[in-house]
């Protein structure tokens, strides 16, 4: 695998001097971040046509995306890195979802460490802007719409994948919400989990920094008041029904993002 990106366990955003009134114009603001985004969404998109869009430069793009996020003001504390390799085999990453920007930065933290990939909505794969690339990570698919047929997704996929030594990334939520609510945390991660002998990451993030748009979701608006925090968990292994390990999960986002709101 690649070197990482970040050289701890530990990362948090520099604190910058007071931005010059050039700064301000240029660089913290929506139409900057648009600009750049969209160059690297193209980028990425054409390089997935054309067969050339690899783990390395998956990680790469996501990490071009993580710079130009702290360029136009957003302030990163990840904690927990250790954890990711901490277990010799392949795992299973379970996170809650709140916007676009775990799935743009998780591949920058976690790929030049493990290969992976995400367990996402059909939409996305379908999407004129963002599918070439996510089908060329070759991810599982779920429609989010019949609970059964997800289950068998996520099972046949992912015993495939993880036999393959590709760990998963998997957001229970059904979409991305501002709100965490427990009862909206499914337990097909866990469940793959048990029935793979793999064991689980548990990811809290608060990435409410980029908002949803109204016209593209994709493309909402900065809200340089809040910080982005992403901490990785221990792993552990689930040995009984699923059920407690579920809850545990649950109660490691629900601590963290107490603890950030306060």
């Amino acid at each position: 695998m690649q070197k990482g990106y970040f050289g701890s366990s530990e990362y948090n955003t520099p604190v910058k001097d007071k931005p010059t009134i050039c700064d301000r114009l240029l660089t913290d603001s929506r139409l900057y971040f648009t600009l750049k985004y969209a160059y690297i969404v193209f980028r990425t998109r054409s390089e997935a046509r054309r067969g050339i869009y690899d783990t390395k430069a998956w990680s790469d793009s996501s990490y071009y995306i993580f710079r130009f996020i702290e360029r136009t003001g957003g302030r990163f504390h990840i904690s927990g890195m250790e954890n990711i390799t901490k277990s010799p085999g392949p795992v299973i990453f379970i996170s809650n979802h709140m916007s676009t920007l775990e799935t743009m930065i998780f591949p920058c933290i976690i790929a030049p460490h493990r290969e992976v990939t995400f367990v996402v909505k059909e939409s996305l794969v379908k999407h004129p802007l963002f599918g070439d690339v996510m089908r060329s990570r070759n991810p599982i698919v779920v429609g989010r719409k019949d609970p059964r047929k997800d289950l068998e997704a996520v099972m046949t996929g992912g015993m495939e994948l993880l036999s393959k030594n590709v760990s998963l990334i998997i957001f229970p939520q059904s979409t991305r919400s501002l709100e965490f609510r427990p009862e909206e945390f499914n337990s097909l991660g866990v469940k793959l989990a048990r029935k793979a002998g793999v064991p689980v990451v548990p990811v809290a993030i608060k990435t409410d920094f980029w908002g949803n748009g109204k016209i593209i979701k994709e493309l909402g608006p900065l809200d340089h008041r809040k910080p982005i925090y992403i901490r990785f968990g221990e792993p552990f292994r689930v040995t009984g029904s699923g059920k407690e390990e579920n809850n545990r999960i649950i109660e490691f986002i629900q601590e963290n993002l107490e603890k950030w709101t306060e």
